[in-house]
C-alpha cells in the first residue's frame, strides 16, 4: 500500500471477490438472483441466527426492523448518542419519538446503569421505550444479557445496531445471533468488517418478524397466496398488503458479500492483531484506548483513542488531528453526539444532556484499522502521534 497516505479504513478485495462479481455480470440475474439468498445464509449461519434478510444498506435494516416491531407515532425509541445518525433516525422514519442513553465512560457503549436509571424514571411518567437500540460501538458488544433482562422487566424490544461488530463475540456467543435481542442490524460499507459495496442485513430468529421485514423490503408486496386478501388471479399475481420500500440488495452486491464471508474469520483475526499491537505500541503516550469488556471479543471495526487533553495542553484535539492528517495518517472522528446535531435541537436536546458521550467526543480520534495494514503502519502511526502531541 502507498506510504504517503494511510486511510482510517478500506476494503480488502482479492481475485475471488472480483471473479464472484464477474460471474454475476455474465449471468441472467443482476438484481434479484441466487447470490442474495446465498449471502443471507452465509451471514445468518456464521452468526447462528435463523434468518438473514439482505437490504440496500444498514439504515434500511434498522428502519424495516423497527417498523416490523410495531414502532410508530407516539412510541419511543432509545439509543446511544455515540453513534451514526442512522441509529436514531430509524425511529424518526417510523414517526416515533427518540431519546438517548448515555455511554459507559470506558467502552463508550450504552451504559446499562444509565439505561436502568432512565427506565425507572420513565416508568413513573409513562414514557417507557417500545424499542431500545444498543450500538456495539467500534465492534465491541454492549452488555446484551443485562439489557435483555431489563427488556423483560420493562417490556421493550431490542434491536441491536451491530454495524461495527460482525466477527465479534460476547460471553462466547457470536454477535448477531439474537440470543438477547429481537433482531440485529449489520452494515457492509467498504470500511466495515466485510463489504458488499453498499449493503446491509438484518439477522432475526422469529419467523413472522423475518417475513414482515422481508415484505417491507420489497414495497410491502407478497406473492404468497396464503398472505393475500381474496383469491389469487394466477401465477403472475401479487398484492401490496402494506406500504413498504424498495430496500433490496442486488445480486452484484450479494455476490461480493458472499465471497467476502469466506474471509470473515481471517479479517477479524488480523484486526485483533492490529488492535493488540496498537495497545502495546501506544502505551506510555498521553492517550488511552477504549476499555475492553473481558466478556467479549470485539469485531474491531474501529480503533479509537482518547487524548489526555490535560497532558498535551496547550495542544488541542483539533491540532493533533490536523497534524496527523498532515503526516499522511487518515484519522477520523467517530462520532459527533447525535443529540448535538442541529436537526435534533427541535426536540429540545442540548449540550450537557449526555455528558459522557460529549466528553468522549471531545477527546476521541479514530486511527487507521483495516486487515491489509502492516505492523510497520502501526509504528508509523505511533511516530506521527508522538510528533502531533509534542509539537
Amino acid at each position: 500500500m502507498a506510504a504517503d497516505f494511510l486511510p482510517y479504513g478500506r476494503q480488502s478485495l482479492n481475485e475471488a471477490d472480483i471473479a464472484a462479481v464477474v460471474e454475476v455480470l455474465h449471468s441472467d440475474f443482476l438484481t434479484q438472483g441466487p447470490a442474495i439468498p446465498r449471502f443471507e445464509k452465509a451471514v445468518a449461519d456464521w452468526c447462528g441466527a435463523r434468518h438473514g434478510i439482505a437490504m440496500s444498506n444498514g439504515t434500511a435494516t434498522l428502519h424495516c426492523a423497527a417498523l416490523a416491531m410495531g414502532l410508530g407515532p407516539g412510541d419511543w425509541l432509545w439509543t446511544s448518542p455515540n453513534t451514526f445518525v442512522a441509529s436514531s433516525n430509524a425511529g424518526r422514519y417510523c414517526g416515533a419519538k427518540v431519546d438517548f442513553v448515555d455511554v459507559d465512560p470506558g467502552t463508550a457503549c450504552m451504559s446499562v446503569e444509565q439505561l436502568e436509571a432512565k427506565l425507572q424514571a420513565a416508568e413513573k411518567t409513562g414514557r417507557l421505550p417500545k424499542i431500545v437500540v444498543p450500538v456495539h460501538f467500534a465492534g465491541q458488544s454492549c452488555n446484551m444479557p443485562r439489557i435483555h433482562a431489563l427488556g423483560q422487566k420493562y417490556g421493550f424490544r431490542i434491536l441491536e445496531d451491530a454495524a461495527h461488530a460482525l466477527g465479534g463475540t460476547y460471553q462466547g456467543e457470536r454477535i448477531g445471533n439474537c440470543r438477547w435481542s429481537d433482531a440485529a442490524s449489520h452494515s457492509f460499507h467498504p470500511v466495515k468488517i466485510i463489504t458488499s459495496g453498499e449493503g446491509g442485513m438484518i439477522t432475526v430468529n422469529d419467523d413472522e418478524l423475518a417475513w414482515r421485514i422481508a415484505t417491507l423490503r420489497t414495497h410491502g408486496i407478497t406473492r404468497d397466496a396464503d398472505r393475500m386478501q381474496g383469491e389469487s388471479d394466477g401465477p403472475w399475481y401479487y398484492q401490496q398488503i402494506e406500504l413498504g420500500y424498495n430496500y433490496r440488495m442486488t445480486d452484484i452486491q450479494a455476490a461480493l458479500g458472499a465471497s467476502q464471508m469466506d474471509r470473515l474469520d481471517s479479517f477479524a483475526a488480523r484486526r485483533r492483531e492490529i488492535a493488540d499491537l496498537y495497545d502495546r505500541t501506544l502505551a506510555g503516550l498521553p492517550l488511552r484506548p477504549l476499555a475492553r469488556d473481558p466478556a467479549g471479543i470485539s469485531g474491531w471495526h474501529l480503533y479509537m483513542i482518547r487524548l489526555n487533553l490535560d497532558e498535551i495542553a496547550p495542544r488541542t484535539r483539533r491540532q493533533v488531528f490536523e497534524s496527523l492528517r498532515s503526516q499522511g495518517i487518515g484519522v477520523n472522528v467517530h462520532y459527533i453526539p447525535v443529540h448535538l446535531q442541529p436537526d435534533y435541537a427541535q426536540f429540545g436536546f442540548k449540550k450537557g444532556d449526555f455528558p459522557e458521550a460529549e466528553r468522549y467526543y471531545e477527546e476521541c480520534i479514530t486511527l487507521p484499522m483495516f486487515p491489509a495494514m502492516q505492523d510497520e503502519d502501526v509504528l508509523r502511526v505511533k511516530d506521527a502521534l508522538v510528533q502531533a502531541c509534542l509539537l
